[in-house]
């Protein structure tokens, strides 16, 4: 075995299983469900926001959601398989024709909004 594999092996263990990582595309709109400790408390809070872009693999994919708080963008980085991550889920599906959408943040109004579309299989939102 090569390096590679012993690592991809090791890693499996702390992945998260298929059925709690929903197929995302870029240009979708998500909820993440992340956990927040505050003192001995926790709870859940919801950021939901389009996906900017995707990064690694295996148990270093990260994901990047933008959302509009108060006319002013906020980003948001999260590591797919911690597990500070409680759920993900996809609200909408968009049409977009980049991998990263990084061109969002120069954009204000009307032009920041992406043409949605319908995905076969996927779950609608609600």
């Amino acid at each position: 075995m090569n390096r590679t594999a012993i690592m991809e092996s090791v890693e499996a263990k702390h992945l998260k299983p298929a059925a709690d990582v929903p197929v995302m595309r870029i240009g979708d709109t998500v909820d993440v469900h992340y956990r927040i400790v505050e003192g001995d408390k926790e709870r859940v809070q919801i950021f939901q926001g389009v996906l900017l872009a995707t990064k690694g693999r295996g148990i270093n994919k990260v994901i990047t959601i933008r959302r509009i708080v108060a006319n002013e963008g906020v980003e948001r980085i999260f590591p797919l398989h911690s597990s500070r991550v409680a759920k993900v889920e996809v609200l909408r599906h968009a049409e977009v024709r980049r991998s990263k959408l990084y061109y969002l943040r120069g954009l204000t109004g009307k032009a920041r909004r992406l043409r949605e579309t319908r995905r076969e299989g996927a779950s609608e939102a609600k």
